[in-house]
C-alpha cells in the first residue's frame, strides 16, 4: 500500500484485515482433526482481514475518508494507511480498483501471522490516465482484541523498477515511414495522393501480461506526416514497466509540439474510437469515444495541416525533443485490432482501401520485422497489426539523420501521388 504512480510515485497497492478468532487452539487437547479444522479457519479469517481491507480502501479513496479502514489495522499502520490515501488524493488519484489477486503462502502463529498476496490494482486519475500494476504484498497481522488487525504491509519488488521506468514519455514520435514500405516505429496503414481533412479509426487496447518485459506502444489516427513535418494525431498508449505496472492513456498531439494526456480512461481491452475532422480553416475537432464503458472527450484545436496523408498506426513512441528523441523499445502488445477505418479525402469519405492506403511493417536495428499489418478486411476498413517474437531494439537518431533534419521524409509511398 505504499506506492503511487503518476510523477514517480508509484500505485499504492492497497491493504485489509479480518474476522475474529481469539485463543490458542495449539494449546488444546483436541482431536487433531479439530485442531486442523480450526487452523483453517484462522488461515480464512486471515485472508478475509485482508479482502476486506482491500475493499475500505476503494471505497476510501472514493468517499474521501479513510476513518472505514480502522477496523482492519492496527492503530500506527492505519495512520500509515491515512497518510497513503490522502497521497493518492494530493496527486491525482480519482478512483481505485482491485481487478486480481492471487494468494500466496498464509501462517498463523498464535497470535500473530504473515499472508503474501500477488494484487492487480487498477487506478485512475483526474486527468483520465490509467495504471495497472501487479505487485506481490506481504503482510504481517497480529490479533487485538480478538480480531486480527494487519500491522504491516511490504512490497518486496517494489524498488526494482526505477521511477523512470513507470513515468510515462513525451510521445514525440518520429512518425515517418523510412521507405516505401517499412518503418523504425510505424505498423499499419497510411494514404497519400489527395487532400484529407478527417480521419477516423477504432481499436482495441491491449492487456499485457503481468511478467511480461518492459516496452511502450502507441495506437493512433491521424492526418499529415508521411512526406510532411505536420502531423495532427491522437490515440492511446501503453508503458510497460516489465514489473507488472502498466500505464494505460489517451493523448493527444500536433508537431513540432509535444503530445499531451486528454482526460478519457483507458482500461486493457476497451475499444477506442477516434476521430479527427477539420471543422472551418485550420480548426479541428478531435472526438475520443470508449465504446467499451461509454466515455467521450471532444476537444478543438487550431492546427495548418498540409492535409497531405491520412495514417493508422500502431507505433513505437520516442523519448526527447524531435531533434534528439530516440524510438524506446516496443513491448509486446500482441495482436491489436483495427476496424472503421475511414477518411475524408477530396471531399469524398472512403474506407482505407478506397483512400489508397498501403501497408507498412516496423523493422528494427537489423531490419528484422517487429510488428506487421494483415492485409485489409473485405469491408475495406479493418486489419490488425502482430508483433512479431523479434526483441525490441530501438534505432538510435544517428541511424535517423538526414543532414539538419530531425526525421526522414518518405520519397514515396507505394501507390502515393507525389
Amino acid at each position: 500500500m505504499t506506492r503511487l504512480l503518476r510523477g514517480i510515485l508509484t500505485l499504492a497497492l492497497l491493504v485489509a484485515v479480518g474476522a475474529a478468532l481469539s485463543g490458542r487452539l495449539d494449546s488444546l487437547a483436541l482431536p487433531t482433526t479439530i485442531v486442523a479444522a480450526a487452523d483453517q479457519d484462522a488461515n480464512v479469517a486471515v485472508q478475509s482481514v485482508i479482502q476486506r481491507s482491500n475493499d475500505e480502501q476503494v471505497q476510501a479513496i472514493a468517499n474521501h475518508d479513510s476513518s472505514v479502514m480502522a477496523d482492519t489495522a492496527t492503530s500506527d499502520h492505519f495512520q500509515e494507511l491515512a497518510q497513503i490515501n490522502q497521497d493518492l488524493l494530493d496527486h491525482g488519484v480519482s478512483s481505485i480498483n482491485l481487478v486480481h489477486l492471487d494468494w500466496g503462502a498464509v501462517a498463523v502463529n498464535g497470535s500473530s501471522a504473515t499472508a503474501t498476496t500477488y494484487e492487480t490494482w487498477r487506478t485512475v486519475f483526474s486527468d483520465g490516465t490509467t495504471n495497472q500494476s501487479r505487485d506481490r504484498n506481504d503482510y504481517s497481522l497480529v490479533l487485538d482484541g480478538g480480531a486480527w488487525k494487519i500491522q504491516s504491509d511490504d512490497h518486496p519488488d517494489s524498488g526494482t523498477t526505477p521511477p523512470s521506468a513507470i513515468t510515462p514519455p513525451q510521445t514525440q514520435p518520429f512518425p515517418f515511414p523510412d521507405s516505401q514500405n517499412t518503418s523504425h516505429n510505424w505498423s499499419g496503414y497510411a494514404a497519400t495522393g489527395g487532400t484529407f481533412t478527417q480521419v477516423t479509426g477504432t481499436w482495441t487496447v491491449p492487456q499485457f501480461a503481468p511478467d511480461g518485459p518492459s516496452g511502450i506502444d502507441a495506437a493512433w489516427v491521424g492526418i499529415g506526416g508521411v512526406r510532411s513535418r505536420d502531423l495532427i494525431q491522437a490515440g492511446t498508449q501503453q508503458t510497460v514497466t516489465g514489473s507488472g505496472r502498466t500505464q494505460y492513456e489517451a493523448w493527444i498531439e500536433m508537431l513540432p509540439r509535444a503530445s499531451r494526456p486528454v482526460p478519457l480512461q483507458v482500461h486493457p481491452g476497451d475499444a477506442i474510437t477516434v476521430n479527427i475532422a477539420e471543422q472551418s480553416t485550420d480548426q479541428w475537432l478531435i472526438h475520443f469515444s470508449n465504446n467499451t464503458t461509454g466515455q467521450t472527450y471532444d476537444t478543438t484545436q487550431t492546427y495548418t495541416s498540409s492535409h497531405s496523408s491520412a495514417e493508422w498506426v500502431e507505433e513505437a513512441p520516442s523519448a526527447g525533443g524531435r531533434g534528439g528523441g530516440s524510438v524506446l523499445p516496443l513491448d509486446n502488445f500482441g495482436t491489436i485490432q483495427f476496424s472503421s477505418g475511414s477518411a475524408v479525402k477530396n471531399g469524398q469519405t472512403v474506407d482505407i482501401a478506397d483512400a489508397g492506403g498501403k501497408a507498412i511493417t516496423m523493422i528494427g536495428n537489423n531490419d528484422q520485422a517487429l510488428a506487421v499489418p494483415s492485409s485489409l478486411g473485405s469491408d475495406g476498413a479493418s486489419f490488425s497489426v502482430a508483433r512479431t517474437d523479434a526483441p525490441a531494439t530501438a534505432p538510435g537518431t544517428g541511424r535517423r539523420g538526414f543532414g539538419g533534419i530531425p526525421f526522414p521524409i518518405v520519397p514515396n509511398l507505394p501507390g502515393g501521388g507525389s
